[in-house]
């Protein structure tokens, strides 16, 4: 397990949720070679996980407060940071450990700038609900062009956070949180001749996604060592067991891809 107190205050951290990607599909695109910019950053493949939230809200609450997915075995596996409470028996010497109540306000106390790219409606500031994870971070964009029903939302996405990257001062740290939305629902328009979603539009939207990858990537490369957490939120399903969607635990909604890794500076 890598030592997040030597990541915090020496890198920037960026959170990637990749909404609703399914473990399975993760795994035999990047078994297959189809997602070239991910296998450069997961290069030993992704890791398979138990989310602890069913559905977007959910998960993310969890994150937040430092309950990332955790390991598909048996056994007490420790965290990477977690909020101060009593009686934790995932907490080592390892874990980055803050007073606040999540780590984005762990993070802005320590002069991090933070930025919450949103993506699914959980995210969009259109409602209460909609602002309140938003409003955890220093700043916080979105529009429908991130939205799900947008085909080129990846890549409004990452253009918007490569822009941001580059007009940080080179030495600032930095939070960055981006919810992809693209392979939540309705993904079909992102396999040629499809008019419903399926797990193979599922995966071309996965592959949609990772196309676009190298639009945030170089950005991160030329700003500074950036510490990456990528992984799912949550699964769903297309028709398993009679099951469709998500928020119910079923295996393909409860089992998520993760991974993490250090993006290291590159000169220009």
């Amino acid at each position: 397990m890598i030592n997040m107190n030597e990541i915090v205050g020496t890198h920037s951290i960026l959170f990637l949720t990749l909404d609703t990607l399914r473990h399975d599909v993760a795994a035999s695109a990047f078994a297959e070679g189809t997602t070239p910019n991910l296998t450069k950053l997961v290069a030993e493949g992704w890791e398979e996980r138990h989310t602890p939230g069913t559905f977007t809200w959910a998960a993310h609450q969890a994150f937040f407060a430092g309950f990332l997915p955790t390991p598909a075995a048996p056994g007490r596996h420790p965290r990477l940071f977690a909020a101060d409470f009593e009686g934790s028996e995932t907490t080592t010497k390892n874990t980055f450990v803050f007073k606040e109540t999540d780590i984005v306000s762990a993070l802005r106390t320590l002069k991090y700038r933070t930025v919450c790219i949103g993506g699914v409606g959980f995210f969009n500031k259109r409602t209460a609900l909609g602002n309140a994870m938003p409003s955890l971070f220093e700043e916080s964009s979105w529009n429908e062009t991130f939205g799900v029903t947008d085909p080129e939302s990846a890549r409004n996405q990452f253009s918007y956070a490569a822009q941001w990257i580059r007009e940080v001062k080179n030495d600032e740290k930095f939070f960055m949180f981006i919810n992809v939305s693209a392979i939540h629902q309705p993904n079909y328009f992102y396999k040629a001749g499809e008019a419903s979603d399926s797990l193979a539009t599922h995966r071309s939207a996965l592959e949609y996604v990772d196309s676009c990858l190298p639009i945030l990537t170089d950005a991160l490369a030329l700003h500074g060592d950036t510490f990456c957490i990528l992984c799912a939120d949550h699964g769903t399903a297309y028709g398993e067991e009679g099951y469709t969607g998500h928020r119910f635990s079923h295996p393909v909604v409860l089992t998520v891809p993760y991974a993490e890794t250090i993006l290291k500076k590159r000169d220009e």
